[in-house]
């Protein structure tokens, strides 16, 4: 989520240890450059995201619907106070789309953003996947993918499942957008970040499954095929559509209503 710099600027001022410097620190530094962090902030917060959303999802099967939705906006809440300062703690490519739009993020990295965000879901599942297996009997099917119709978990049709993904993504992204303004509090901006993405979870898991963030979806689709089940990779495109319409549309109607503020 997009938290700024400055909300973390007191941590600075406290003492810390400054290890020697080394020919090893020094190839360290190397390895990861300053302008490299924040595409390894957004891999590390979405694998945290998918790791602890979807691994809830698969691990607990008894935890139910508010049990998930806790998890995923605990997992962004956290991610977001550890490395948010880092690289705005998007950890969504309709986040990073709809803060482009708004004038929050250059055009120039919302591909490397999004290429981030994708390595540290698929990540995650595919090392969720390897957990699973140690459970005798454990089968893919679906590996908790966002789908619609026959695979939407109340049998919801396309539009019901489209119009829930862009009307709730839209809504999280204006959240993130006023709780990350010049005027807010930006040290509250994450809990206020996590408490949305539970809300949107809660309202719009028994539609569409909660996709919201195509990084998400397509970490779990690629599993599923890995493991031979193909319809997640074909109803696919609806979650990369809609949350990347709802983004868009969020970030659009904040520029020009809330621009000033």
């Amino acid at each position: 989520m997009p938290i700024r710099d400055s909300s973390f600027a007191p941590l600075a001022t406290q003492p810390s240890f400054r290890p020697e410097k080394t020919r090893e620190n020094a190839v360290a530094s190397t390895m990861v450059s300053r302008s490299a962090r924040k595409y390894w902030a957004e891999g590390i917060g979405t694998f945290w995201l998918v790791f602890a959303g979807i691994g809830t999802v698969l691990l607990d099967t008894a935890t139910g619907n508010i049990g998930i939705a806790l998890a995923f906006g605990l997992a962004v809440l956290t991610a977001a106070y550890a490395i948010g300062r880092v690289s705005g703690g998007h950890y969504n490519p309709a986040v990073s789309v709809g803060l482009a739009v708004a004038g929050r993020l250059p055009h120039r990295e919302i591909v490397p953003y999004i290429l981030s965000q994708l390595a540290g879901g698929i990540l995650a599942a595919f090392l969720l996947w390897l957990i699973a297996n140690g459970k005798a009997g454990f089968t893919v099917d679906g590996f908790a993918s966002n789908g619609y119709e026959a695979h939407s978990p109340g049998s919801y049709g396309l539009l019901a499942c489209a119009l829930i993904e862009i009307v709730a993504t839209a809504l999280f992204v204006t959240v993130i957008l006023g709780v990350t303004a010049r005027k807010a509090h930006a040290s509250l901006a994450p809990l206020a970040i996590g408490f949305a993405l539970t809300l949107a979870h809660l309202a719009s898991l028994p539609v569409s499954g909660t996709g919201l963030n195509p990084a998400r979806s397509t970490a779990t689709a690629l599993v599923a095929a890995a493991g031979g089940t193909s319809w997640p990779l074909l109803e696919l495109w609806l979650y990369w559509l809609a949350p990347l319409v709802g983004g868009a549309v969020a970030g659009w109607a904040y520029r020009e209503i809330f621009a000033d503020e």
